[in-house]
């Protein structure tokens, strides 16, 4: 197959032919039609993820067909349109018996445990437990694009800040995961608040939904802005980019009782931000983690979109080849694109 490779961390990567692979008793092998470059494979790129064993092929937001399943495997045929979680668990850990596969235990990840996407094929293992069924009307680009930004923010937005209609909700950085957050949240009939230092990004963040937009380089105090627009602060506070600064104004900005999710990776120089203590204590803040979204979620999401609620295929800004997908991943760190690069030519 040919897959985009590395064999040492920071190293430019290449393309290269690699064998096939098989699938397990438990997995599959798709052909990938669609992958999605994520902030997540530079971070894993970069070394900052203990999961990876060199050598490596990175890629975890996918969307293909299933072109060959192991003996075990039940639920899936060859030929399956499918897409799957970025976080797989194993079926038979205490967090995936409680339904929490997206905290597995021994949890299954492609382009970070295992090899990716940026491939021809990729295997996956715990098909039954973890492969979603992809509707017709769903494309393939539009898939890959769910399988970790997007599902992250909706358990985000859904499940953990539990966001109701009428809610002002902060979004720290409209990259992948804020836009998408930004849009769930005007879904739900919340009043989203987009905050960065592009206007371009504000801008587009609008037309998913925003209903304010603040740049943080143009106020004295993200927080202050927020509760002035708000009239006392945010019910629920997203950090969608993974820094000290954004997850301290993120948990900052919200009103009393107030719900912070972390989303964003907090690693390398940014692991060990400045949390407000005093604040948390005497306001009652809940904070949160948001790591991926179980399989079985899918379902709500889908329903969305079947709905014409949700359109996560406005956030798609290109569409890339393999080798164009090189400098993608390279330069994920200070691009300027506003919408999502997916890969579907290979």
């Amino acid at each position: 197959m040919k897959a985009m490779y590395y064999e040492a961390f920071g190293a430019r990567p290449e393309i290269r032919t690699l064998p096939d692979p098989t699938p397990s008793n438990a997995g599959v092998v798709v052909k990938v039609e669609a992958t999605g470059l994520c902030r997540s494979d530079w971070h894993g790129w970069q070394g900052h993820d203990p999961d990876i064993s060199l050598p490596h092929v990175p890629g975890h937001e996918l969307a293909g067909t299933v072109l060959a399943t192991g003996r075990g495997v039940t639920r899936f045929r060859v030929g399956d349109r499918v897409t799957v979680p970025f976080v797989s668990g194993c079926g038979h850990c205490h967090e995936c018996r409680s339904g929490n596969q997206q905290i597995c235990e021994e949890q299954f990840q492609p382009g970070f445990t295992h090899w990716g996407s940026f491939a021809e094929y990729v295997a996956l293992d715990y098909a039954d437990q973890n492969l979603v069924h992809l509707p017709d009307n769903v494309s393939f680009a539009t898939a890959a694009s769910l399988g970790c930004r997007f599902a992250t923010s909706f358990r985000a937005v859904c499940d953990q800040a539990k966001v109701k209609g009428g809610e002002w909700v902060a979004v720290h950085g409209c990259g992948g995961v804020g836009l998408s957050a930004i849009m769930i949240a005007a879904a739900l009939g919340a009043h989203p608040i987009a905050i960065d230092i592009s206007d371009d990004k504000l801008a587009f963040a609008r037309k998913m939904g925003a209903v304010a937009a603040i740049n943080a380089r143009d106020v004295a105090d993200v927080a202050e802005a927020v509760r002035e627009i708000t009239g006392g602060g945010a019910h629920a506070s997203i950090d969608a980019l993974g820094s000290r600064v954004t997850c301290f104004n993120s948990i900052r900005n919200l009103r009393r009782r107030g719900r912070h999710v972390q989303v964003g990776l907090m690693l390398g120089d940014e692991a060990t931000p400045e949390i407000p203590m005093a604040q948390v204590i005497g306001h009652e803040l809940e904070i949160y983690g948001s790591h991926g979204m179980q399989a079985w979620r899918y379902d709500a999401m889908l329903s969305m979109m079947a709905q014409g609620r949700l359109q996560p295929e406005k956030l798609i800004g290109r569409e890339i080849s393999l080798d164009e997908g090189v400098d993608a991943l390279m330069t994920l760190d200070t691009t300027t694109d506003l919408g999502i690069s997916v890969i579907t030519r290979f």
